[in-house]
């Protein structure tokens, strides 16, 4: 239906918008005002729908088979992809504006609303019914994305809110060797969501274990366990050939801590069993913790970082002494969300391999433990007489760890290769061939498909020969492809008598429904 050019001016209002759909008296003055609360591009999208072609993107076209080119998809997916993205951006509109799934149906379902002609086909094709499951299975999806994401007005304030969520993360006690980690793969996909300019982000499993230095089956367990419950990390997406997942990073919830129920050997040191032996009731470990996340995202993919070599806990504690220098064993403790007894083992670790280095009760690193991140020693700290730091490689050669990292990339890329290749033939419906050997060579004789017949077995104009009698089959015919049709009494009606038994199945089974 066409609409005028000349659209009013929409305000912003925070009370709670009308959206009572107009009757037939009143026109479409009424509709503008049912739209009067929504941003000017919500309200153009309902009443235009996608001028500009922003939802478009990806709806008309999909990755080839052979996973390199894009081919277009047929009219009719295209139309409806196109379609879905309207209705779930005007869904999301509508929740963050307020409303409710009625008001939404009524936005949608409007004859003048060139937003919701997806909506009204399906009501035209396949019933009212169908249509009202459709509009509030979109409308649930609308409420959960809005109510767990934000608006991001800029790139600006994009990055105010990674930074945001850094100090977060930053000052978030992760107590346990589960939750230090969680915290390795929080950062990793901090990494990535910064490099794309916001929350959402695409990313493998594999590039995420690459990235935070540990195995795919630790980062599933942590994502299920810690980051996905606790709200720091959603997937809107499963990756899919070429393509990664699509994440959307959060601030998880303030209210609880990371870690209080991941294993029971941890209430060791950091729960004692109660007062009757004079110990401490509560946890070693504050409820704030204050490290340097960024020298943990540059040292958590090293080799002398892994499980069987200094471990998630020396990462902890460096990078609190990278953040605030010359700290003792309780204030690591409160720092680090490291335990008393992990704590007193690490930095003994540390100072063997000449890490870290202590002067009477404080801690610091040496000078030269980590070029480019340590911070610069005093005078006194340069006496001669301290050990020389090794270097990373160094210990994980010591640790055995070494090549860890490599072997972890070098098998990812062979299940990578699999994977693809692994879909190519997918794409190429090949199935199980048989392998004869003629002339002391190996011939590579492909299956027959059941659908599809040898040219023998038909004559030119398509008709199906019989293999006992030799006779043309009646019912049988050869499509261009090679495929076996079968022609039967319900294939012979003409149009008028297959629109008239679609509107009696149709009214059927809304009678039903």
């Amino acid at each position: 239906m066409p609409h005028p050019t000349a659209h009013p001016h929409y305000s912003l209002s925070a009370s709670r918008p009308d959206f009572s759909p107009p009757e037939a008296a009143t026109g479409r003055h009424t509709t503008l005002q049912g739209l009067a609360s929504l941003p000017r591009p919500a309200a153009d999208l309902v009443l235009l729908g996608d001028l500009t072609g922003r939802y478009a993107a990806g709806s008309y076209s999909r990755l080839a088979p052979d996973g390199r080119t894009v081919t277009l998809r047929g009219d009719r997916q295209g139309i409806s992809e196109h379609g879905h993205r309207i209705t779930a951006a005007i869904a999301c509109h509508v929740a963050r504006a307020g409303g409710s799934v009625d008001q939404l149906t009524r936005l949608l379902l409007h004859p003048d609303h060139e937003g919701g002609r997806h909506a009204r086909h399906i009501a035209l094709r396949s019933g009212q019914a169908r249509a009202l499951d459709y509009i509030h299975r979109v409308w649930a999806s609308a409420v959960q994305t809005v109510s767990t994401s934000m608006v991001l007005g800029s790139r600006d304030h994009a990055y105010e809110v990674l930074a945001a969520l850094r100090d977060r993360i930053e000052t978030t006690p992760w107590c346990g060797e589960r939750a230090r980690t969680a915290l390795r793969v929080l950062r990793a996909h901090l990494n990535f969501a910064e490099t794309a300019g916001g929350p959402l982000h695409h990313a493998s499993e594999r590039q995420a274990a690459e990235e935070a230095g540990i195995s795919r089956t630790t980062l599933r367990a942590v994502y299920e366990t810690i980051l996905r419950p606790q709200g720091w990390l959603r997937r809107l997406r499963v990756g899919h050939g070429r393509e990664g997942s699509t994440w959307y990073l959060a601030l998880g919830s303030p209210h609880r801590r990371v870690g209080t129920a991941v294993l029971s050997r941890s209430r060791t040191t950091q729960y004692p069993p109660g007062l009757a032996l004079e110990e401490w009731s509560t946890s070693e470990t504050g409820a704030t913790a204050d490290i340097d996340s960024a020298v943990l995202a540059r040292l958590m993919g090293q080799d002398a970082f892994a499980h069987r070599a200094l471990g998630s806990a020396a990462l902890m504690i460096i990078s609190a002494l990278c953040a605030r220098p010359s700290q003792t064993v309780t204030d690591l403790i409160a720092s680090s969300s490291v335990s008393r007894a992990t704590t007193y083992r690490t930095l003994q670790r540390l100072a063997r391999h000449g890490l870290v280095q202590h002067h009477g009760e404080t801690w610091t690193l040496t000078p030269h433990a980590l070029p480019g991140i340590g911070h610069s020693p005093t005078a006194s700290q340069t006496a001669a007489g301290l050990r020389a730091a090794q270097s990373l490689d160094e210990i994980a050669q010591q640790s055995g760890t070494a090549g860890t990292a490599a072997r972890r990339k070098a098998l990812h890329a062979d299940q990578r290769a699999a994977y693809r290749q692994a879909l190519e033939h997918l794409a190429e419906h090949r199935s199980r061939a048989v392998v004869i050997v003629h002339d002391g060579r190996q011939v590579l004789v492909p299956a027959v498909r059941a659908d599809e017949i040898s040219p023998a077995w038909h004559t030119p104009d398509g008709r199906v020969l019989d293999p006992a009698t030799g006779r043309p089959a009646e019912g049988w015919r050869v499509a261009t492809d090679g495929r076996l049709i079968l022609i039967g009494p319900a294939d012979q009606r003409t149009y008028d008598e297959l629109a008239a038994a679609h509107a009696q199945a149709l009214r059927e089974w809304e009678s039903a429904a």
